[in-house]
């Protein structure tokens, strides 16, 4: 998939929103910042050029363990669809293998893919989760976020400490209490 806009016309764009926030664009500090500001939001929305095989791109190994596998504390920044403002936090991913296992890079390599899109971070944290989910077969998967939205931080109720946390349990974490449990003390967030 390719971005639809080319970056001429996204800093185009650029300059308008400029203009309209009453800025001259022409002024010597804001002169290359429509070419700027296009090229940091193509790479920021790069995750739209991306797809899940070619992530994976057969990164998926035999193996016998049955026992979970976690990949905690996942460095992530997206931009939420709302206001196209940043969200950063960190992902705690978890399987249990059926057979297969994925290569561990590619797990951070997929919250990244989704996170490089618009959206908010209930769905971001349900693609994740369906993605491991589909791409492994496991018997379960788990997937907690916790963020902190600029949205909330910069405009509106400003409140500076908050923190969203969300969370998606497939298979065996939404089933058993133990499991789940299981995950969310190896991951810090259950006593």
């Amino acid at each position: 998939m390719t971005l639809t806009l080319p970056r001429k016309a996204l800093s185009q764009s650029y300059r308008e929103i400029l203009i309209g926030i009453g800025e001259n664009p022409d002024r010597e500090g804001l002169l290359d910042t429509p070419a700027r500001a296009a090229k940091a939001m193509q790479y920021l929305c790069h995750g739209y050029e991306q797809s899940v095989e070619d992530i994976v791109n057969g990164a998926l190994f035999s193996s016998d363990t049955d026992e979970m596998i976690i990949v905690a504390d996942i460095e992530l920044y997206s931009l939420c669809e709302h206001h196209l403002l940043p969200f950063i936090g960190k992902a705690h991913v978890a399987y249990i293998p059926t057979g297969k296992v994925l290569g561990l890079s590619k797990i951070a390599r997929l919250v990244d893919m989704f996170a490089r899109r618009l959206q908010i971070q209930e769905n971001l944290t349900r693609q994740i989760a369906d993605a491991v989910q589909d791409v492994t077969g496991a018997a379960g998967v788990a997937v907690v976020i916790e963020a902190r939205h600029m949205c909330m931080m910069m405009r509106g109720v400003e409140k500076q400490n908050s923190t969203m946390n969300t969370s998606v349990m497939l298979g065996a974490f939404r089933e058993s209490s133990n499991t789940r449990q299981e995950f969310l003390q190896l991951i810090g967030r259950s006593k």
